[in-house]
């Protein structure tokens, strides 16, 4: 009986509630059962129909690591370009005086991005061999006209001894290192938005014509002017060779080997940096041209081998399909599907027929500022921006502390500039092994705390030691503090060098495809304003040394509170889209504890509170029907089928489910 006044009201609710739009997240049951889509889940459904990691990947991957080696040339080629060389006055402005100097060298710098390393002001030696410290250029022993000046890097002549620029032309040398930095962040951020908005194909063509232009211009320079100008632009197009071919190579992989295949690249970049050494020795002694020419046109022309890729090397599909070109992508697909050998025509997941019916979609592309609209990808972003800037600049503190400054100039040369390319392979190494046990968050997070106990222990512990202990021994507590220092420093180099490059990865991982190019520049970025402090440093003559390492760090503590608001991408798909990047929520370290809610401050059973949905128009006139079927139904309920389970008769001011009836 209670059915026939029940079914009318009940068919005009579900009317209603049909032609309604959604509101603060409500949806109807009916419009919540559609068929999920495929095309956005290109590491779930689009690559694994298409035969996985196979052939056409494979093929492609491996064209992105040859390059890698070339890169490591260009990354390390200050170190022979700019070095300081030993130098003795020949004809000295005042008589009976012969004052030489020598320069200091510090590890180059390691890492992704350009520019490489610094060496400080040179130290001027008197005649009693006393060492004074440079920048004083209005000493008398900086008074010469004539220089004999001998390199030790390989080279018989380079920038610096072409164009004399020692004494009171020195920080020209600063300036044409921060050229090369500055063109690196420059290009990375403007790279980064060209990868998202134009494709990552266009941006690799174009920064291999930058490279091959600019670095082959270098060689010609007739002045130091020149030079640092020509350096920029050269720094400006490695920076986008660099981004492009990392974007490429994580678009391509499925999860379980993105990182080896990463790794792979970052082993050849650091073979580029011990290959050097040999490079620079061959282009010694040239006829036609100078040693330092001839070393940087061997540097460049590698690149040529590039050109070809405008024709052999495809866009990436990834891009393709988060961007909505979906004509480019079939024709993309069929390419992929015809060399891997897989007939996608007969494959049951359907990705062929959905991509036909999107194929009316115009494209949509997206900039990276779009971030500041989300809540947790922005916050995920930020974080690794200040990982990177804190790793690459704390791993010039360490580099300088290491350095011997009684140790002979050629010397020096050789065990620093190994001993860095032996840290940068003892990194890559224990990366592996450390990020697929511990996973990128864990991994990360362990090696941020090794690089602060370093750098906290080197600042604190040898300053102790020196004023605590061994007072009367003044030899043995020298020789103590120069074994911890230099112990604590291959300890932070290598943990430094570990955060640089997993940021790096983690950043390019988490990051959505939309504006993976946009995010990964900024970390880039943020690693070369890390490098960049290095030779401001050595601009100042090393002064405020001290401070510049307390604040970095000060930053390590800073970094490894804010990991822990980091997700675990680990066997994870990459994002494609914004929604995707926000939904990246943080997981536990320890497995048995729940993860973080998407809704902060709320619990899982207060979801609808938290969103208000109740308190809308539109959702009070979907329950203001429930309501009124409710009291239809209970007036046509017999009296003895409405007792409440207590035994009491449902009578005036009965609420029920929260909604007062009248009988």
């Amino acid at each position: 009986m209670a059915a026939g006044p029940e079914r009318p009201v009940a068919e005009a609710h579900r009317q209603d509630r049909d032609r309604m739009p959604p509101e603060n997240g409500f949806m109807p049951p009916e419009q919540q059962t559609q068929a999920p889509r495929l095309l956005p889940h290109v590491d779930v459904s689009v690559l694994p129909s298409l035969g996985g990691f196979g052939k056409h990947q494979k093929q492609l991957v491996a064209l992105t690591w040859i390059p890698a080696l070339f890169i490591g040339f260009s990354q390390f080629s200050d170190y022979f370009l700019l070095a300081q060389p030993n130098g003795t006055c020949v004809q000295p402005l005042i008589n009976g005086s012969n004052w030489t100097f020598a320069s200091l060298k510090l590890p180059v710098t390691s890492g992704v991005g350009g520019g490489g390393g610094g060496t400080p002001m040179p130290h001027l030696l008197g005649g009693d061999g006393t060492r004074d410290a440079a920048g004083d250029t209005g000493d008398m022993r900086c008074g010469c006209t004539e220089w004999k000046l001998e390199l030790q890097t390989g080279l018989s002549q380079n920038v610096v001894t072409k164009w004399n620029l020692v004494c009171d032309w020195a920080w020209k040398v600063h300036i044409a290192k921060f050229s090369l930095l500055v063109g690196s962040i420059f290009g990375y951020l403007v790279m980064g938005v060209m990868a998202d908005w134009f494709g990552r194909h266009p941006v690799l063509i174009v920064s291999v014509l930058f490279m091959l232009v600019f670095g082959l211009s270098v060689a010609f320079s007739f002045n130091v002017t020149m030079f640092s100008t020509l350096r920029f632009f050269e720094g400006f197009g490695l920076a986008g060779l660099i981004l492009s071919l990392y974007l490429l190579r994580i678009e391509l992989c499925l999860p379980g080997v993105r990182f080896p295949m990463t790794m792979v690249a970052s082993f050849l970049m650091v073979g580029g940096q011990l290959v050097m050494p040999g490079v620079a020795a061959l282009c010694r002694d040239w006829p036609a041209r100078d040693d330092w020419q001839v070393l940087q046109i061997v540097i460049i022309c590698p690149f040529v081998l590039m050109l070809p890729y405008v024709w052999i090397f495809p866009e990436s599909l990834r891009w393709l399909i988060a961007t909505q070109h979906y004509r480019r992508s079939k024709v993309m697909i069929l390419h992929i599907a015809r060399v891997n050998q897989v007939d996608i025509t007969t494959q049951p997941s359907c990705v062929l027929a959905e991509l036909e019916c999107e194929l009316h979609k115009k494209p949509k592309r997206t900039c990276i500022v779009k971030m500041t609209s989300t809540r947790n990808l922005w916050k995920n972003i930020v974080v690794l921006c200040v990982n990177s800037l804190t790793g690459y600049g704390i791993h010039h503190c360490f580099a300088r502390s290491m350095v011997d400054p009684e140790a002979p100039v050629s010397a020096m040369f050789h065990a620093d500039y190994y001993t860095m390319a032996g840290i940068a392979v003892a990194t890559c190494l224990a990366l592996c092994p450390a990020v697929a046990f511990m996973g990128r968050r864990g991994g990360l997070l362990t090696f941020m705390i090794i690089t602060a106990l370093a750098s906290l222990l080197q600042l604190g512990l040898l300053n102790l030691i020196g004023k605590y202990s061994l007072r009367h021994d003044t030899v043995l507590r020298d020789t103590l503090n120069r074994k911890f220092s230099v112990a604590f420093s291959i300890i932070g180099m290598f943990s430094s060098h570990a955060v640089s490059t997993l940021s790096i990865f983690f950043c390019a991982e988490i990051t959505p495809t939309v504006i993976r190019g946009g995010g990964l520049g900024l970390v880039l970025a943020s690693a070369g304003f890390g490098m960049l402090t290095a030779p401001i440093m050595e601009l100042h003559n090393q002064k405020g040394y001290f401070l510049h390492h307390m604040i970095f760090a000060a930053c390590t503590l800073l970094c490894i509170i804010c990991l822990l608001l980091l997700p675990e991408p680990r066997n994870q798909p990459l994002p494609e889209s914004l929604a995707d990047g926000e939904n990246y929520t943080r997981q536990p370290l320890l497995t048995h504890l729940p993860g973080e809610q998407h809704l902060l401050l709320t619990k899982p059973g207060e979801r609808d509170s938290y969103s208000r949905v109740h308190d809308t128009p539109l959702h009070h006139t979907a329950t203001g029907g429930a309501t009124a079927a409710v009291a239809t139904a209970l007036a046509a309920v017999p009296t003895s089928f409405a007792y409440a389970t207590g035994g009491e008769p449902i009578g005036h001011n009965t609420v029920v489910n929260g909604v007062g009836v009248a009988s």
